[in-house]
């Protein structure tokens, strides 16, 4: 890396040399409230139906109506009824919604099932049959959003605070970072880079504009990206990234002109040293997008296939998904032979769905 010669002094740094991401004011809480309505909406449900699979009676008399599945984006499913039926003299009427993934196409059959232990608890037996699908979907689903508003929070926050310890003059260090994202719109230039070149154990993104007239202090490149030169302020967690000329940071002229005289020499003047600039897109053929896309049909037909011989054949509970919907979706002689080899297992026990007759209990 050239040399940087900085003067031996506590040196300031211009204000807003790292910005904070516009899409972060609106983006984490909207990813927040998302996560927050996901639980609240589906949480309840999965919990009862967690309490009613623990001693269910189906029930004969009861009746399902209104029911209505809507499958979303192909896979994600929710449906909802309206449950009414008696229990010991006692009449109940209670909605009911549940969300899980399922790759089924068509109608659903589904049938009344309440907790023995509180018959004031229902559910489809449809809701029961997808219970650990349900629980999957929604933690990946909670953790996925709430992890990437928290991160974002998270970042925000360091921002913040290197911001505000970039106010008092502080030892500059010099060290390489990556240029990984960069956008020049309305005479603005947007720059995303990371220190993991000058820090092995870590890989903290950062993020910084520059106005027009201004570019950032490139040095060279790695793995195919631009190198700039940043200084770490202090023992800020953040380093900041340089302009070309130094403009950002609080030196006298003669300063800047001392500091950038080992790069000048290096580089034999300004027509020589590396600039940012953007590296045209790469097309990839039409054959090789077929290849790329039969290629991952094939690793996900058999690993579907796959985890289907293991549910059949060696899973430790008949309620395992998404196995069961696997087994579903299957032809009928596969399915057939699936729901036998489940039935040698645990033909005591309720039949799962994609073996369940017409009672939503027994074996097909």
């Amino acid at each position: 890396m050239p040399a940087l010669v900085l003067p031996n002094r506590p040196l300031s740094l211009a204000p807003d040399v790292i910005s904070t991401p516009r899409a972060y004011f609106w983006a984490t809480p909207i990813i927040l409230a998302l996560a927050i309505f996901l639980l609240a909406w589906a949480a309840p449900g999965v919990l009862r139906d967690f309490k009613i699979s623990q001693n269910p009676l189906v029930l004969e008399n009861g009746e399902v109506q209104n029911g209505q599945c809507t499958t979303r984006k192909a896979i994600l499913t929710d449906c909802e009824a309206r449950l009414v039926y008696s229990y010991n003299g006692q009449n109940y009427d209670t909605e009911v919604k549940i969300m899980f993934v399922d790759f089924h196409t068509g109608d659903y059959e589904t049938g009344l099932v309440i907790s023995a232990d509180h018959p004031e608890l229902a559910t489809m037996s449809l809701g029961l049959d997808k219970l650990w699908n349900r629980i999957i979907t929604l933690s990946l689903f909670v953790i996925l959003l709430g992890g990437m508003s928290l991160g974002m929070l998270f970042q925000a926050l360091r921002i913040w605070r290197v911001s505000g310890q970039l106010r008092q003059p502080a030892l500059l260090n010099a060290i390489p970072v990556e240029i990984t994202a960069f956008d020049r719109r309305r005479n603005i230039l947007s720059i995303t880079y990371n220190d993991k070149i000058a820090n092995d154990k870590t890989d903290r993104s950062a993020y910084t504009r520059m106005m027009q007239g201004e570019e950032p202090l490139i040095v060279g490149e790695a793995n195919g990206k631009a190198v700039g030169l940043a200084v770490r302020h202090g023992n800020t967690a953040l380093p900041v990234l340089l302009d070309d000329r130094l403009q950002r940071i609080g030196m006298t002229e003669d300063e800047r002109i001392a500091a950038l005289a080992p790069l000048a020499r290096q580089y034999g003047g300004d027509q020589n040293k590396p600039v940012l600039v953007e590296k045209p897109k790469t097309t990839v053929s039409i054959w090789r997008r077929l290849q790329i896309f039969f290629g991952v049909l094939l690793l996900i037909v058999v690993g579907v296939f796959g985890f289907w011989l293991w549910y059949v054949t060696s899973s430790s509970t008949q309620f395992q998904s998404p196995g069961m919907d696997i087994n579903n979706l299957m032809p009928a002689p596969l399915n057939e032979w699936g729901c036998s080899q489940l039935k040698k297992r645990f033909g005591q026990d309720r039949a799962p769905f994609g073996c369940v007759a017409d009672d939503y209990t027994s074996w097909k």
